[in-house]
């Protein structure tokens, strides 16, 4: 079945065009600063980057439902990997562990993606992901800043970091300092000539390695870290002894992944016009790690930055993400030691403004959240203070349960407890009133979800029963309410229901659809208040309250041989 499926998305992949393999060329240059960049910030071997540019990206985008989505390594997930890795007690260098922290990575995406939740990141709110991707972006510069300054700091808050590397100035070593702002002058002045703007990373890091090598700069190059070499990455089985232990940091990871992929559907809609699916491209993403991490690839998702490039560069179909990863492998045979020359400084300073570009873009967000939403803001700052003050893959799981509670939060504070009056043109929204009247008819509106947060304001505002003795009746219209109410709201209808009846009253809900009928017979809610004072919902939007508010007429004329008060609603 899997296979069939498999077989019928690939005969629907359209064919590639010459612009897709010139945008793929591109992505693959690129891949090759940035990959090993990332790579890099993580403390991680910097050919795994590379490496994570490979099988992983184009199994990817062969399946993503976002076409032009490019799946690799990003600069979250590589500092994620590392913090998920060390918080485990493994070692972020032995392939045995990165190969069974991506492919577990990949599971967890997979399955989410089979299950269909990706819905779940409809409950990450932008004002913590913009708290998390800033202090990732402060995470990135203070990674690099060994690279850039000749000195590394011994410390390993995020922000202490930067107090330690600013008060050993006198230590800094002055080629480091000078390849780095080199690399970020050259990067800058491109961003003004418009022809080579999209290629500013690729031709500084080129421009600035060449000088360096010429005037034989005294810094670190990435061939002082590692080898790297002209052939394909090794196959590697995982370490499933590590397995117990990463499970909860692979959820993470892949949250951190999934979300930053969900940001890509929405700014990159596919060219053809069809929909992109979250739950589609989470099943792309697993797969390409499951892939991946049995040739040395890192944890992999959704690119904004190289995603852009293969947009900028031309791309038309998801081809373009299949031949950077084809390209690259090509790029590594050929010249792969090339890479080896390549000074750590230039890496960095490339990262620094990666960093800077980060927070540039998520900075109108930020202002915005500031001045328009407290609570937004709150869970902005405390999801910021986390990324750079916590293990990363705890960061992302407080900025998702702090989203859910902000959710509770607004939802409780929304809701309200209105009545419904009756006039010549139909049905108006008044408040409710204090005390209910007496021989007379209310209709109650509640305009909220029903979580169980909300139960209180709704018994805050309930009408108090008539003062004078005599029948009347309440009707509830809950046809905006979910199918299944909470648990508390139906154990609160329950208790107000006996209230009303010792009172002398009869409580109704109206426009009941048929799951929760279903919902609520279960529960025994239906026998607490009788079955005939559930009244369905009908095609028409007030067809159960008219239907409801008739037969409580009805009852009152039957009980007490007079109609309800004209002034009563």
């Amino acid at each position: 079945m899997a296979v069939s499926a498999i077989m019928r998305r690939i005969r629907k992949i359209s064919r590639p065009r010459p612009a897709d393999a010139v945008s793929g060329l591109v992505t693959a240059l690129f891949s090759i600063p940035e990959g090993m960049a990332y790579a890099s910030i993580g403390g991680f071997n910097p050919v795994s980057g590379l490496y994570s540019g490979m099988l992983s990206t184009l199994v990817g985008s062969m399946f993503a439902r976002t076409a032009l989505m490019v799946t690799t390594l990003t600069s979250a997930i590589a500092l994620s990997s590392q913090s998920v890795l060390s918080s485990a007690g493994l070692d972020p260098h032995d392939v045995g562990n990165i190969a069974m922290l991506t492919v577990a990575v990949g599971a967890v995406m997979l399955v989410m993606g089979l299950l269909r939740v990706g819905a779940i990141m409809d409950f990450v709110s932008s004002a913590v992901m913009t708290g998390f991707t800033v202090g990732i972006a402060v995470q990135i510069v203070a990674g690099v800043l060994g690279d850039v300054t000749g000195y590394d700091p011994e410390r390993h808050n995020t922000v202490v970091k930067f107090v330690e590397v600013l008060g050993h100035v006198p230590q800094w070593s002055g080629a480091s300092v000078a390849v780095a702002l080199g690399t970020v002058a050259v990067w800058g002045v491109l961003q003004f000539v418009r022809p080579v703007k999209s290629y500013a990373t690729l031709i500084a890091l080129v421009a600035v390695t060449a000088v360096a090598a010429v005037t034989g700069a005294d810094t670190e190059t990435v061939g002082d870290i590692a080898k790297v070499p002209n052939s394909l990455p090794p196959f590697t089985f995982p370490d499933l002894s590590a397995f117990p232990n990463l499970v909860l940091g692979a959820f993470a990871i892949a949250l951190v992944g999934l979300a930053q992929a969900a940001g890509i559907s929405a700014a990159v809609p596919n060219p053809d016009g069809s929909k992109a699916s979250a739950s589609g491209d989470f099943s792309a993403q697993g797969a390409a790690n499951i892939v991946g991490g049995f040739f040395g690839s890192l944890p992999t998702g959704g690119s904004l930055s190289r995603t852009g490039v293969a947009v900028s560069a031309g791309a038309t179909s998801r081809w373009a993400g299949v031949f950077a990863g084809a390209w690259l492998v090509v790029l590594v045979l050929i010249a792969g030691a090339a890479a080896q020359i390549i000074p750590m400084p230039v890496i960095g300073g490339l990262l620094f403004v990666i960093g800077f570009e980060l927070i540039q873009g998520r900075w109108a967000d930020v202002t915005l959240v500031l001045r328009t939403a407290p609570l937004s803001a709150v869970a902005m700052v405390a999801t910021f203070l986390a990324t750079t003050q916590i293990p990363l893959q705890y960061a992302i799981l407080v900025g998702a349960g702090i989203s859910l509670v902000l959710y509770c939060v607004q939802a409780a504070r929304s809701a309200r407890l209105l009545a419904l009056v009756r006039d010549d043109e139909g049905w108006c929204l008044e408040e409710p009133p204090k005390t209910l009247p007496a021989n007379g008819i209310t209709v109650l509106y509640y305009a909220g979800v029903a979580l169980f947060a909300e139960v209180p304001r709704i018994s805050e505002t309930w009408p108090a029963p008539p003062s004078a003795p005599g029948r009347f009746v309440v009707i509830l219209n809950v046809r905006v309410l979910p199918d299944v109410p909470s648990a508390t709201l139906q154990k609160l209808l329950r208790a107000k229901a006996e209230a009303l009846r010792k009172s002398g009253g009869r409580l109704m809900l109206a426009g009941v659809s048929s799951a929760m009928i279903d919902a609520v017979t279960r529960a025994c809610l239906v026998r607490a208040l009788g079955e005939e004072n559930v009244v369905p919902a009908s095609r028409h939007v007030f067809g159960g309250l008219d239907t409801a508010y008739a037969d409580a007429q009805r009852w009152l004329v039957e009980t007490d041989g007079n109609g309800p008060d004209a002034g009563t609603s």
